[in-house]
């Protein structure tokens, strides 16, 4: 079993410190690790809380999607738009979706070539209770204020523009 790192001990610290020695100082570099390690650390608590659902964040933020839309379905295509996310990446979550029971497929009758996704009724009892516990979790954020993920959300904003995840306004 490894040994708990002492408080006093950061890793990211130290690894920055021994970048700065050796090609000299990138403050993006111990930005960077933060933020993955800051993922790895969010995902492994929001994935264990859906869990028992049978879903993963990916499934039900898919969910969560189809709630949002007026229908309750949306084309495949569509999804993977909002959730900005491959095509392929797509069809995997929504299939592991249907083999659940929570999610229906049927052709598009808008596009013959596309298919729709429509959540069914358990997939909405799904995703409210999912939610719920996410929710009273604080989505793993709970170590921050509403003032602070908005800070959050802010700083994060220049880079998502920057990907073109949305237009600035």
């Amino acid at each position: 079993m490894p040994k708990p790192l002492s408080l006093a001990f950061d890793p990211i610290a130290r690894a920055d410190e021994l970048w700065k020695q050796r090609w000299g100082s990138v403050p993006s570099m111990g930005a960077i690790t933060s933020i993955m390690r800051a993922h790895q650390i969010l995902l492994a608590e929001v994935d264990a809380v859906v869990k028992p659902y049978g879903l993963t964040f990916a499934r039900y933020e898919a969910l969560v999607l189809l709630t949002f839309s007026k229908a309750g379905e949306l084309p495949m295509s569509k999804i993977g738009e909002r959730l900005m996310v491959h095509p392929t990446s797509v069809t995997n979550t929504v299939d592991r979706l249907v083999r659940s029971g929570l999610v229906d497929k049927r052709p598009n009758p808008n596009d013959g070539r596309g298919t729709l996704a429509s959540i069914t009724a358990k997939g909405r009892e799904v995703c409210d209770a999912a939610t719920r516990d996410l929710m009273a979790m604080d989505f793993g954020l709970g170590a921050y204020d509403a003032e602070e993920c908005g800070e959050i959300f802010a700083m994060l904003r220049p880079l998502r523009v920057a990907a073109h995840d949305f237009d600035e306004a």
